[in-house]
């Protein structure tokens, strides 16, 4: 795989390991691949990921349940399914580079980091983006970064991508996305309007132009503007 190095869970970040954790990421994936989730890489990667490290201590005892749950700054962290059927849409290379809008917990920042070359990742508040910072360090993940910036307004400076993966949804992909992509890479982003279902599509784009193809239906919250006055 192409993340570097990584951590374990004795680690002194992460000190007090569950006696039956192993056992618990095991079962997560057995979960997931029986919802389809086929690709062995992602897989991999989701297993090797400690979920619980990227959660509070109230949360531990869900880590590894297949379902959505709350962290700092009043977002939440996705279910593992959501992750693993997103990563495994975006056809991930050893050699890739991916940006990611929304940088939440980063879990899935990690997860991708084990896939790519270069994950930059995105988050709006300078809580999350700290957080995750200490816990790719704890990791040992070298090979991604989180950075405070809007994300709306994509990354420039260190594109283009070949991948390009939203977690929060929008009425329309911004133009700063598209310019980010390179020819030939996919953008997925849910797609839709606050407070109803929207779809998670796949952008491929050719050239200057954008084919989109419907994923599935999904409920997130919206990607909002600029950074976070607090937090």
């Amino acid at each position: 795989m192409a993340g570097n190095k990584t951590g374990t869970d004795q680690n002194p970040a992460y000190p007090f390991p569950l006696p039956d954790e192993a056992e618990a990421r095991a079962a997560l994936v057995l979960g997931l691949r029986r919802r389809g989730v086929g690709a062995r890489e992602v897989l991999a990667a989701i297993e090797r990921v400690p979920r619980r490290l990227f959660l509070s201590a109230r949360h531990h005892g869900l880590a590894y349940e297949d379902a959505a749950l709350p962290i700092e700054c009043g977002q939440t962290v996705s279910a593992p399914s959501l992750v693993a059927f997103t990563v495994q849409a975006l056809g991930l290379a050893p050699d890739h580079s991916v940006l990611e809008i929304g940088t939440g917990s980063g879990y899935q920042s990690a997860i991708l980091a084990h896939l790519a070359a270069r994950v930059e990742t995105l988050d709006r508040f300078a809580t999350l983006t700290d957080l995750a910072t200490s816990r790719f360090a704890a990791l040992r993940l070298e090979n991604v970064k989180a950075r405070h910036m809007d994300g709306l307004e994509g990354l420039k400076l260190k594109g283009p991508y070949d991948r390009i993966v939203v977690t929060a949804a929008v009425e329309t992909v911004p133009d700063a996305w598209v310019q980010s992509l390179k020819p030939g890479g996919l953008l997925i982003a849910a797609i839709g309007k606050a407070k109803r279902p929207q779809s998670l599509i796949r952008f491929h784009k050719s050239e200057n132009v954008m084919t989109a193809e419907h994923l599935m239906s999904v409920r997130t919250v919206m990607l909002q503007p600029g950074l976070a006055k607090k937090l």
